[in-house]
């Protein structure tokens, strides 16, 4: 009777047990820069853009409740590293999502092929996360620095722009972006002329600056980002050189140009595959954006793509049923076309790369905007098959030969 009663005690322990367990929330873990140069870039930003997309999808994935969690990494890839293995290991995070600075992102993506679960880059640069250091745990969604520097660097050059002085961030992301702008622009008939690296969150770029005058460059490439890239056109700027050279961001989105103001950084072109106010679709999502952000805000192309990966990801958990196996997920993802309003349909390739067409734009003058966030024109389409590196070209090790 004692043993009878013991295993109905434990039965009925488990049963309602089980109610609690089936119903353990799915953590989206965003992980960004929400103190630094970055801040504005990513930070609070693409938690709003994740929380869209959880509520968008239904709140709930293969019937679990959805949760959103964010911490800062300090673009520090030691507190990166200690963030993602405390969330995997004890705080039940399925996906981490955005991770602006591309040494942290390398660290996470590690971590996360090492406890099989999911890292989806929006924020991250390097074009190596799906090349060499491909994993089958990582997708990497919105731009790279290899799809940048070769969109940038042959539209640049096909609009006359021979010689590039470069001033170029001194970590991963600021090298590889000045590798692949340059190889492009050599593929194009230019030349790269001098270039000389920073630290990240530099206030003084004067003598960087005066290397580029007095290097006869046409075209003042800034391979960096976030406060970086402001601070370095307004100095531009500053010292005319906007009136005697092209300056080129790269990573120039809305942010910077809010940042720099439209009077210092009129005519400088850049490339992004979003922009809010590129249709009806950006238009829609940006006011809901910015109702919902605590500066009111207009998104930018890495917040869109944290949107845009979130709502791909919960689709192939719900095809799935599942999150717990992160590979079985990202080849679901691979598996399934993508489809959504800001990037429109597309691909993921065997190396984790999503593939969707890019724009260039243009910054407006003053006089030809119409409003705070009227910021760029339109000028051209790079096709998603022209825009990122070929497939055969990564090296990555999941690509078959």
């Amino acid at each position: 009777m004692r043993k009878r009663g013991f295993l109905a005690v434990l039965a009925a322990t488990c049963l309602a047990a089980l109610p609690a367990a089936a119903q353990a929330p799915l953590r989206i873990g965003v992980l960004n820069d929400m103190s630094g140069v970055y801040a504005d870039y990513q930070g609070v930003g693409s938690v709003v853009a994740a929380e869209m997309a959880v509520a968008d999808f239904g709140g709930k994935v293969a019937g679990r409740p959805i949760e959103v969690v964010f911490a800062d990494h300090q673009n520090k890839p030691d507190i990166g590293a200690t963030i993602a293995r405390k969330w995997f290991d004890q705080d039940g995070v399925d996906v981490i999502v955005d991770v602006p600075n591309s040494a942290v992102a390398f660290a996470v993506a590690d971590i996360a092929r090492e406890k099989n679960r999911v890292f989806i880059g929006s924020g991250a640069g390097s074009s190596e996360l799906t090349g060499a250091r491909c994993s089958p745990n990582t997708v990497h969604w919105t731009y790279d620095t290899w799809e940048l520097g070769n969109a940038l660097g042959q539209a640049v050059s096909a609009r006359g722009g021979k010689k590039w002085f470069f001033i170029t961030a001194d970590y991963a992301f600021g090298s590889d972006l000045e590798t692949q702008t340059a190889n492009a622009v050599k593929r194009a008939g230019g030349t790269v002329v001098g270039s000389v690296r920073h630290p990240l969150g530099t206030n003084d770029f004067s003598a960087y600056l005066l290397q580029a005058q007095a290097s006869g460059a046409d075209v003042l490439a800034l391979a960096n980002a976030g406060g970086d890239t402001t601070t370095a056109i307004k100095q531009a700027h500053e010292f005319g050189l906007t009136d005697k050279m092209t300056v080129v961001g790269p990573i120039v989105n809305i942010n910077v140009i809010q940042g720099t103001g439209l009077k210092d950084s009129a005519g400088v072109l850049a490339v992004t595959p979003f922009y809010w106010d590129y249709n009806d679709a950006s238009r829609a999502f940006a006011k809901r954006f910015a109702e919902k952000h605590p500066r009111h805000i207009m998104p930018n192309d890495m917040q869109a793509g944290v949107y845009a990966s979130v709502l791909h990801y919960l689709k192939a958990v719900q095809a799935l049923g599942s999150a717990a196996d992160g590979r079985a997920v990202v080849a679901q993802m691979k598996r399934m076309p993508t489809d959504d309003v800001l990037f429109g349909q597309g691909v993921i390739r065997a190396d984790g790369r999503k593939l969707h067409p890019v724009y260039l734009f243009q910054t407006k003058t003053p006089a030809q905007s119409k409003g705070e966030w009227d910021m760029f024109t339109y000028l051209a389409t790079v096709p998603a098959d022209q825009a990122f590196r070929p497939l055969a070209d990564g090296k990555c090790p999941l690509v078959g030969g």
